[in-house]
């Protein structure tokens, strides 16, 4: 009989004969009891009451009876943690038990009872696990440390569990590796920046090898682990590839994508002109084909990881077109996908067949199906230009079938075409006004007005035909309002004599008789636009529309890229990174793609991006336009930004003589001021120097030009904020002079000229040395680069941050103004050795207070490279020593404002373990030691 009986009783007065059967001598009747209590328990009876008896049978050697006890203790050991206590006596002796199954059970059980006041108390059975004989024990244990972890994270760390788990990784055992890997990832999730999983190529070589023999769970594991790894170099990468690629034949498509996914992540780091590039390309097509012959749910999660991939890289199933093609019996979901594949593979090559495919969609009855195969066709027309002429015909035929839907669909695609081809295919304008009367939904009737409009000269009755739409002008939807108000008014443009009275007609019901913001604040700048200049109305209603793209629904490439990191995750379904839907911070690790290092294209990752350096995210500093309009218009500023006032006059930094009298002669006086700096055109990113400086004879002038770091361009002011204008840039120091290379680009409709910049006043008085030059008007998508040289003879205030500037830029359109943050070290002049009695004197004069200690992680640099590096920003090493087996440099640099800052940096030579530098920064201006130790920070790390 099977134990579905447990269930069919509904017995009162149960619990008492429960008790009583509990407690029974017979070992049957016992085990019969103990059944009964977990199917009551399944059932949503609670019988916790039964907790002690249930406890006390335990003690057995019934493997089936001990499960079912622990199953019970698991449920009710939350409710009961004062009872549970009575049961870790047991859990300590079944650790021990001669039965690995039974060490296991216990292990696993003591992970999933969730009670505070006894994790102590497993700690050490659980010890015992971890190194037990039998890999089946071993491999439990590994994940109750996880489940441990989670309830008491500090009790695991003190325990010393980690460093065990971090041992099971090189187990002889592979299904332990797996679980290690895993519990190790888990904990890593929740603590992202404990760096847990220091994966290095010794481990990462156990892993590949482990991963040949374990479970398809535990291959996952690994598979998971090892797309955290980012290899030192392209070999290393290919030799990864080649043991993971024989998993793509895995019949598990959990381990499939979980191969992809490394195999995409490790081939950004492979060159393009590799025979093994082009071979990976070709292994990735089956596995990635054969998931779309597993059933409907299965599909679709292959499908939105395949779309993904073939936005990354089209040439790995460019030529499997047909396996795309809907069938008559996928669900609607695994049909739109698949549609939407199609459009990402269509090229001049397989058009014909793509167009014919979609023809035959569009006369299906699934109405959702037949809109996107028709937008599928637009969107065919718009990528492939040689297809253009075919998909308009194809959208006439299906204008003539007098679908309303369809039709609908098409208008809304041709509009598109229209403005990705201009000039080509208005004759077909005539057949479009026929369906006029046809269309009912606001897209569509929108589509059909923007055209009107646009094309109202070639239209004899556009006025008619708008002043159809215009009776119901309160009962149409925003956008068609929007829509006719510019239509009418382009109308207006292009045959003002006999469209007054419409234009004032669609202006009073805009703006008058509507309660939507939006449409009458167009309605009244083009109110007034009409009234005050005509000239002006034309030439920014009827401006040239820039062309619209090939691909509008395309993933921005750096979510791209963090999405292929995710493929085979809920992140790669949603096409969303884990941060827009995981609730918390917990297991929300930004991920990005290596960065090539086989090939040209080398990009920096933001993972390897260096701690220091300006990154391309704006400050958080950018003060509003209002604070800014009367600092730069108006130079005669009130009090600066709030913060802590400069120690006494040191305002005027360049006016002070910040170290005593004895340093005049070393800076030319008090009032000492950097040379202007003269125009020297800078390459991007490029290694060129800043200072003809010479470690041993600053005077000599005799050096080489070095390889100061300069920071990739930012964009400081998107075109979004400035009318189409935008700036990106950096700051380099070369040679004596300091620049601020911008690049400039157009992305308006008009010509920008008159272009003048200007500097809000700043800490170290920065201001531009020439005019803003741009030699000649800048057109509409033309980008300009130009180095603006700079002085440090403006006015100064101090400002918060320290390093933050304030720009205005005009130029014919407007006055723009945005904030940035230079790096320090531009600022570092060429003549900042000190003597060494001059550093050892004004060392002991500046008070002990004004010392900043600071740490430089990860800088596997000896002392020579250290001292060599910063030299070549100006930052002088004057003495060096060893003191118990650390390197000790001595280092001075100046300021342009006459500001000394001394240094003494703490290295560890020939120790691998330990990369990490001490710096302790001197200065009689505390404030600038933060950042001048972001300077050292960005020096050393590029």
């Amino acid at each position: 009989m099977t134990d579905s009986k447990y269930f069919t009783t509904t017995k009162k007065g149960e619990i008492f004969e429960l008790k009583a059967e509990l407690n029974s001598d017979k070992k049957e009747k016992k085990k019969e009891a103990v059944k009964k209590v977990i199917a009551s328990m399944t059932v949503g009876k609670d019988v916790s009451a039964l907790f002690p008896d249930v406890v006390n049978c335990m003690q057995t050697d019934n493997l089936e009876l001990k499960k079912l006890v622990y199953l019970y203790l698991m449920n009710y050991a939350k409710s009961q943690p004062d009872m549970a206590i009575m049961a870790v006596n047991t859990f300590v002796k079944d650790c021990e038990d001669p039965n690995p199954l039974i060490r296991a059970l216990a292990v696993r059980t003591m992970g999933c009872i969730r009670v505070d006041k006894i994790t102590e108390y497993l700690c050490e059975p659980l010890r015992k696990c971890l190194k037990d004989e039998d890999p089946y024990v071993r491999k439990t244990a590994a994940v109750c440390v996880a489940k441990l972890h989670d309830i008491n994270a500090q009790l695991v760390e003190d325990q010393g569990f980690l460093d065990t788990l971090k041992d099971l990784i090189s187990d002889s055992n592979p299904m332990v590796v797996a679980n290690a890997v895993a519990a190790l990832s888990e904990i890593a999730e929740s603590h992202p920046s404990s760096n847990l999983l220091d994966l290095n190529p010794q481990s990462i070589n156990k892993l590949l090898t482990a991963l040949n023999e374990c479970t398809e769970w535990g291959q996952i594991f690994i598979l998971d682990c090892l797309a955290n790894y980012t290899p030192k170099d392209d070999r290393e990468a290919q030799s990864i590839c080649e043991r993971v690629t024989p998993r793509l034949s895995h019949a598990n498509s959990a381990v499939v994508l979980s191969a992809v996914k490394v195999l995409m992540k490790f081939m950004e780091m492979l060159s393009k002109d590799l025979d093994y590039y082009g071979t990976l390309l070709k292994k990735l097509a089956p596995p990635l084909v054969t998931l779309l012959s597993a059933e409907p749910e299965l599909q679709y999660v292959a499908l939105r990881n395949i779309n993904l991939i073939v936005q990354k890289r089209p040439e790995i199933l460019k030529h499997e077109m047909k396996v795309f093609f809907v069938k008559y019996n996928d669900p609607i979901y695994v049909k739109l996908e698949k549609l939407d594949i199609m459009i990402r593979l269509a090229s001049q090559a397989n058009i014909a067949q793509v167009l014919a495919e979609l023809k035959e969609y569009a006369t299906e009855v699934d109405v959702d199906f037949v809109r996107k195969a028709v937008r599928a066709i637009g969107r065919c027309a718009i990528k492939v230009e040689q297809s253009a002429e075919r998909c308009v015909s194809t959208l006439l035929d299906l204008i003539q079938t007098k679908v309303n839907y369809v039709v609908q669909e098409a208008i809304v695609v041709i509009k598109d075409i229209f403005r990705k081809y201009p000039n080509k295919y208005e004759s077909v304008i005539a057949t479009l006004c026929e369906n006029l009367d046809s269309l009912d939904e606001p897209e569509a009737r929108a589509a059909m007005i923007w055209i009107v409009g646009e094309y109202a000269e070639r239209i004899d009755n556009a006025d008619e035909l708008l002043e159809s739409f215009l009776e119901g002008f309160h009962d149409e939807s925003t956008q068609v309002q929007l829509q006719l108000l510019t239509a009418i008014v382009k109308l207006f443009l292009k045959k003002p004599t006999e469209t007054q009275e419409l234009v004032q007609q669609v202006l009073s019901l805009a703006t008058q008789d509507s309660d939507n913001p939006d449409l009458r604040d167009r309605g009244y700048i083009y109110w007034r636009l009409l009234s005050t200049d005509p000239v002006a109305a034309k030439e920014v209603v009827l401006a040239e529309k820039p062309l619209i793209s090939e691909e509008t629904d395309l993933i921005e490439p750096t979510l791209l890229d963090e999405l292929i990191c995710y493929i085979g995750t809920l992140a790669s379904v949603y096409h969303k990174p884990p941060s827009a839907f995981v609730e918390g911070g917990r297991g929300v690790v930004h991920k990005s793609l290596p960065p090539r290092t086989a090939s040209s294209e080398s990009t920096e990752s933001p993972e390897t991006a260096p701690a220091g350096a300006p990154s391309g995210e704006q400050p958080d500093v950018i003060p509003t336009q209002g604070d800014l309009l009367g600092d730069l218009l108006n130079l005669d500023l009130g009090p600066p930004v709030s913060g802590p006032p400069l120690a006494t006059t040191s305002v005027q930094m360049g006016a002070v003589d910040l170290l005593g009298g004895g340093l005049d002669s070393l800076i030319g006086g008090p009032n000492f001021v950097a040379p202007p700096a003269a125009a020297v055109p800078a390459n991007l990113g490029a290694s060129m120097g800043s200072g003809l400086s010479d470690l041993f004879d600053l005077t000599s002038g005799v050096g080489t030009l070095s390889g100061s770091y300069v920071a990739p361009k930012a964009v400081w002011l998107p075109a979004m904020k400035a009318k189409g204008l935008e700036i990106s840039g950096t700051f380099t120091r070369q040679v004596g002079s300091i620049s601020m290379d911008l690049q400039l680009t157009n992305k308006a409709l008009q010509v920008m000229t008159d272009f003048a910049i200007q500097f809000n006043r700043n800490s170290f008085g920065l201001a531009p040395a020439a005019p803003l030059q741009v030699h000649a008007p800048l057109s509409p998508n033309q980008t300009v680069e130009i180095s603006l040289p700079l002085n440090t003879v403006g006015s100064v205030m101090k400002m918060e941050p320290l390093n933050n500037l304030q720009v205005a830029v005009k130029n014919n359109i407007d006055v723009f103004y945005f904030s940035t943050l230079y790096p320090l070290h531009v600022l570092f002049v060429e003549d900042g050795k000190m003597d060494r009695q001059m550093f050892l004197a004004t060392w002991k004069d500046i008070p002990n207070e004004n010392e900043a200690q600071f740490q430089i992680r990860d800088c596997p640099l000896n002392a020579e490279a250290v001292s060599s590096r910063l030299q070549s920003s100006n930052i002088f090493t004057v003495a060096k020593r060893n003191v118990e087996g650390q390197d000790m440099l001595y280092q001075s640099l100046k300021l342009t404002n006459g500001i000394w800052v001394l240094a003494e940096l703490r290295i560890q030579p020939g120790n691998p373990s330990f990369t990490d530098l001490e710096l302790s920064l001197k200065c009689r201006a505390p404030e600038v030691s933060q950042h001048v130790y972001q300077a050292y920070e960005t020096i050393l790390k590029n």
